[in-house]
């Protein structure tokens, strides 16, 4: 067998895609808790956050065993959109979005947030953070593996 070494930056890239797995099912356990346990019901945009998060919590540990860098293309294509979203739905909910351009016509309101820390962190700012510093963390592993 004609066995290739890994890349140079392999280690380091897999230590950042393992950081990204923790902190997606981080995020997919906390989403959770607030529905299942705290009994706080989803808006529409929460979902849509939701349906961009959760797959990462399977996705990024096939790229683990045996790495792959194909992985990458694929999580920073899902922490995108779903931090495009969570930016958006922080917007409207500190005012900057008007409510006429507010999904959530029926149901629990995007714009109303229950869960509140500290007068300013709510759970799309959670979410907003949790895509954020997950993107980083793939670009980071994407210029690292490319060593």
């Amino acid at each position: 067998m004609n066995a290739r070494p890994p890349p140079a930056g392999a280690d380091a890239a897999w230590t950042l895609i393992f950081a990204c797995w923790v902190i997606a099912t981080a995020s997919t356990l906390g989403a959770l808790f607030f529905s299942e346990i705290m009994n706080l019901p989803p808006c529409v945009l929460c979902w849509y956050q939701r349906i961009f998060m959760m797959p990462l919590v399977v996705i990024l540990p096939l790229g683990l065993f045996p790495f792959d860098r194909g992985v990458l293309r694929y999580g920073l294509a899902l922490t995108a959109i779903g931090g495009l979203i969570a930016l958006y739905h922080v917007l409207l909910v500190h005012g900057v979005v008007p409510e006429s351009l507010q999904p959530c016509r029926q149901g629990v309101s995007c714009k109303d947030q229950p869960f509140v820390v500290a007068g300013f962190v709510t759970i799309p700012l959670l979410s907003f953070a949790a895509f954020t510093l997950m993107g980083a963390l793939l670009l980071a592993a994407r210029r690292r593996s490319h060593r």
